[in-house]
This record gives C-alpha cells, structure tokens and sequence, in this order.
C-alpha cells in the first residue's frame, strides 16, 4: 500500500520541491539569527526586553517541539548556520575526511553535555550578550568545521542542536524515504548520494563512480567540477536509509534523483523505534552503545534540565555548595549535572536492563540489552521536553510582541505604539497541566508499544517478550510520573517579567 507523499499534496508539495526552498528558509532564519545577535550585543540587557533573551529560549524551543511534532526534522532543514558553510565548503580546502576515532557519537554526547551545563551555570537565558556571542561561536565553529572536512562532519558529529533533532525526530510522523524499492534497485548513476552531474563529466566519471560503495560516498566525491545537484553530504543512502537518524531534511536527494523515486512520507512514530536492519550511515542502531548513550543523555536530561529551575533544586544545589565549601556556582552545577546527567542514567539504566536480561530468555551482555531497549525510551524523553517547552511557550509566546516593539523603538520606527509589557500567555493557565499530562501520556503509550514490539521482536514467545520488556515499562511509567509531579511545582519562569 502506498503511502502519503507531501511532494504529492497541493500547494505544499510544490513549494517543498522546489531546489530553492531551503535557501529561502535558511536565509529567513540567517536574517532572525543576525537580529538576535545584534540586539544580544547592543540592546538591553534585560532579557525580556531583547531578542536574545525571548527568541532562542522561549520561541525557538517551543517551534523546534512542535515541528518535531507535526513534521520533523524541520530545524535543521531551514538552520541558518547552513549558509555560511556553503561559502566554506566552496572557497574552503574541504579535503579531510573526519578522523576515525571521532565517527560516533561519543563526542556529540561531550558537547551536549557540556551545553546544558554551560546553560545553567552561566545563565545563558538571562543573559542577551552570551547568547549572541554563543549563536557567533556556533557560526564560526561551523564555518571551521566543514572548510577543513568533507561532508557534513559538523552536523553528523558535533552539533549539539542537531543530536537533539536526530534522536527525537525518530518518532516524527514523516520521513525522507524512497517511494518505489524496485526503481532504486536498476538506478545505475546513484545519483542521490553521489550528486547528479552533467552529460560529459558524469560520462567521464563512469568508471570511477561505479567502482566506489554507495555508502562510502560524500555527497560531492567525485569533485565539484560539472557538478549539477549535491547528492547527501551525510552519506545516507537512500535504498537503505532507514529513518531520521542523522537526517537533516536537506532535500538534497529529492532534487538530485533522476526517476523522481523520493519523498518525504507519512509513517508510524514507532516505525523507526523497532527496526534492526543495517542503516545506510547509521549502522543498526540497536546495537550502537554510542547511540544508546545519545538517547539516554536526551531522555533523562529532559528531566534534570527542567528540575533546575524548581525550588527543590535550588535547595539541593545550596545543600552541595555547603557540603563541597564553596560558592562557585559552576562547580555545583558540574557535579549536579554529572550525577544527573552521567551517574543517574547509568546507575538506573544499568538496574533496568540487568533486570530485563534476568527475565529474559536470552543470555546476553548487557552491552545488547540497553542499545536494543534504548530506543523506546526516546517517546517518552521526547513527551518531557515538549511538555516543558511547551509550558514555557504557552506562557511566553506572546512577550516578542512587545520586544520587537522596542526594538523597532530603538530604529526610529515609532508606528506599532508604545510596548505592551503585559503579554504573555497564549493559553489561560488552567489549560497549561491538562495538555502537559496528555503529552506525557501520549509518549508514555508510544514507549510501551514500542518497547513491547522490540521484545517481541527479540524474544522467542510472547511470555518472554512481556517479561523482558517488564522492567523498561516500569522505567517509563516512573519517568512519566515525576515528569507529572515535576510540572505541577513552581517553576522558574525564563524570558519573561512573569513568575508563577
């Protein structure tokens, strides 16, 4: 049966076919980017009163949930640090491959780590002229990155953002994927991966193209010379991609494929949660402890991140700055975030899965059980930080109004009327927990499936399936619960003059 296409439904469709449509949105955002760290740097430094402080992190995070949500990967399709590469990998050398050593995402997982203690411990929210020098640093670490090193090294390897969007857009309702198997199966050029070229360099290149795996390509590996239309940077070949895992919805390979064989279709949010078959680019997932540590730091940071910034937190971090005899406020946010974001989930993860192989009927490392239940657990992680962002959202989402009043104040242009501080929410109050609790649920019920599928899946019967995945339904059904409890206390409120 075949499946709901976008680039098939009007208007939408052609609008996302059309080669130009990332540029556009990417140039759009490049223009959002470039106010933000103007007004970070020159305009008030009260958060609420500057972009800095209210776009990154109370818009932005609360678009980014919902695209997830509704669409996919859509941030790192229209990400504005895309541009400046694009004149890097042009008039940069761009000959390196990525050092072996560093093909996982073992220093993805450092990065983030670092982020979210970067975050708390330096007030970034709070804080316009480190968050516009911070969106700086991402542009010249991109631009770096990706003038020294072919493909795209920064986004697969490092970006913290991207991490985020890889791993949760794996239950997105959409994918990037090939409409006919069979169609792929007598393409000869593979032009979706290797780039399209024109008749007589892609005549020239004959040999030299057939004699390179798909998998092994670039993008652009036979040169730029002649070169038409980019195929994907990052090495996903389409016939057996797989899933969302490491895709940035560049649109690369729909625009470069001559049979018009690829989509961006409709699928179950579970789809990619149980497969185990060998993805172009990823590997099989399922038995990558790199990605299982990828999605366990997402999951449980989803709580540790929110917790800090509620009253029994902050009591407990003055409790470890009494304990350690300090008042460094950075020390104590490393060691919060190094049990909550390293300790607690390896502590907890290990009990889950030591408990899931004893009931199981197979005899295995633990170093099988966690990467093959890992994946459930990213619904339930994901419903946390939508909730939570979400919540900030809901609340905020009106208070750009009255800043980019300011702001057009601060150009001479008078003509929107004085600022009108007191917006804010979007939604009366009372609505804010009910939706939290049905997002929560929704992930919970999505991780339970899926979890119970993977057993199934593993396990010779449906006794043993039940008992094996017993342990990671408890895991979510108690995350789920303190993400309830966790929302109905008093909650910091970043971004705007409000606090309940």
């Amino acid at each position: 049966m075949s499946r709901i296409d976008l680039l098939r439904v009007p208007l939408l469709g052609p609008f996302l076919g059309w080669r130009h449509t990332r540029t556009l949105l990417q140039a759009l955002c490049l223009g959002l980017a470039v106010l933000i760290i103007l007004d970070g740097l020159f305009g008030p430094q009260l958060a609420p009163r500057n972009l800095a402080g209210t776009l990154p992190w109370v818009h932005w995070r609360g678009f980014v949930v919902l695209a997830l949500l509704i669409a996919g990967n859509l941030f790192c399709m229209a990400c504005p640090f895309m541009l400046p590469r694009r004149l890097a990998k042009r008039f940069g050398p761009a000959r390196w491959s990525w050092p072996a050593p560093l093909r996982s995402k073992w220093v993805a997982v450092a990065a983030l780590i670092l982020f979210f203690w970067a975050y708390e411990a330096f007030a970034l929210w709070s804080s316009p002229w480190l968050t516009a020098w911070v969106a700086l640093s991402y542009f010249a670490l991109a631009f770096v990155i990706d003038g020294f090193f072919k493909g795209a090294s920064f986004c697969r390897h490092l970006c913290p953002i991207g991490q985020f969007h890889f791993v949760n857009s794996m239950v997105s309702p959409t994918e990037v994927a090939v409409r006919d198997p069979d169609v792929c199966a007598s393409c000869e050029t593979l032009d979706c991966i290797r780039g399209r070229y024109d008749p007589e360099t892609a005549a020239a290149h004959r040999s030299k193209q057939l004699a390179r795996p798909p998998d092994a390509a670039s993008g652009r590996a036979l040169g730029l010379e002649g070169l038409v239309q980019g195929g994907c940077e990052l090495a996903l070949f389409q016939p057996r991609k797989g899933g969302n895992a490491d895709c940035t919805f560049c649109l690369e390979c729909i625009h470069a494929c001559p049979h018009d064989n690829v989509g961006i279709v409709l699928r179950s949010p579970v789809q990619e949660l149980i497969a185990d078959e060998k993805r172009s680019g990823t590997g099989r997932i399922p038995r990558r402890l790199d990605w299982a540590a990828l999605i366990l730091l997402l999951t449980f940071a989803a709580w540790v991140n929110a917790l800090g910034m509620t009253e029994p937190v902050f009591r407990l971090q003055a409790w470890i700055a009494s304990w350690a005899g300090t008042g460094s406020r950075q020390f104590v946010l490393a060691l919060y975030f190094v049990f909550g974001l390293i300790g607690l989930p390896f502590l907890v993860t290990l009990l889950t899965a030591s408990a899931s192989r004893a009931l199981s009927s197979l005899h295995e490392p633990l170093t099988r059980t966690i990467p093959a239940y890992a994946p459930a657990l990213v619904p339930v992680g994901f419903a946390m930080w939508t909730a939570h962002y979400l919540f900030h959202f809901l609340v905020g989402g009106l208070t750009i109004v009255p800043v980019v009043q300011e702001y057009l104040r601060d150009l001479g242009i008078a003509a929107t009327g004085p600022p009108r501080w007191g917006a804010g929410a979007l939604v009366p109050e009372s609505w804010l927990l009910p939706i939290e609790i049905v997002i929560l649920q929704g992930g919970l019920l999505l991780t339970l499936v899926a979890g119970h599928r993977i057993a199934s899946r593993r396990e010779p019967d449906r006794r043993s399936a039940g008992r094996a995945f017993l342990p990671w339904a408890v895991l979510a059904t108690l995350l789920t619960g303190a993400g309830i409890w966790l929302l109905t206390q008093p909650m910091e409120m970043r971004g705007t003059f409000e606090a309940l």
